[in-house]
């Protein structure tokens, strides 16, 4: 019995290894990485939010960082961030939308690069009504009467004992079964 459990619990974390493995490897680097490459600095940077609308602003943070650092991008100004700190960029009005950029850091002669993606869809012009639309209508004194599904009378006492008799004897057998199963051991 031991050795079963043993198998089995190898081969589980073999499962769990293989499964895991290519997960682990195909994550994100923790610096900020974006899909441009490898992505391994000596410093950590990343945007927040990494998704924004047209004309909002986003964060720009770089860790570890012992010089000014610059984060440029084609939808705001490069802009410069003191040692081990953050910045705020106002991302241009005219983004497109659904279109997703590049923001580049530079820390000495280190580049690290990650994505900003512009909020995707076609704005919605919000149109006022000329008036608001006033209707009524009754309110019913009660709730609802639901009823017991509208195709019984009332309740036959004669089914409601059949069907505990039928559920009696569904489990009359699994017990049956069970007893047997274990060779009589109750």
């Amino acid at each position: 019995m031991g050795a079963i459990r043993i198998g089995s619990a190898t081969l589980l974390g073999a499962a769990v290894l293989t499964l895991t493995g290519p997960a682990a490897l195909a994550a994100p680097s923790v610096d900020g990485g974006g899909a441009h490459g490898s992505n391994i600095t000596s410093f950590g940077f990343s945007v927040t939010p990494s998704t924004i609308a047209p004309g909002g602003t986003v964060t720009l943070n770089v860790t570890g960082c012992p010089s000014t650092a610059t984060a440029s991008s084609a939808v705001f100004s490069t802009v410069t961030i003191s040692p081990n700190s953050s910045t705020t960029a106002q991302v241009d009005s005219d983004a497109k939308r659904g279109a997703t950029y590049t923001v580049t850091f530079m820390c000495g002669g280190e580049r690290g690069t990650t994505d900003l993606t512009i909020t995707g869809g076609t704005p919605v012009p919000i149109r006022p009504t000329g008036r608001p639309t006033i209707s009524t209508t009754s309110v019913p004194a009660r709730g609802v009467r639901g009823g017991l599904g509208g195709t019984s009378d009332g309740i036959d006492k004669g089914e409601i004992a059949i069907g505990l008799a039928l559920v009696a004897a569904a489990g009359g057998g699994v017990l049956v079964y069970l007893r047997r199963r274990n060779g009589g051991e109750h």
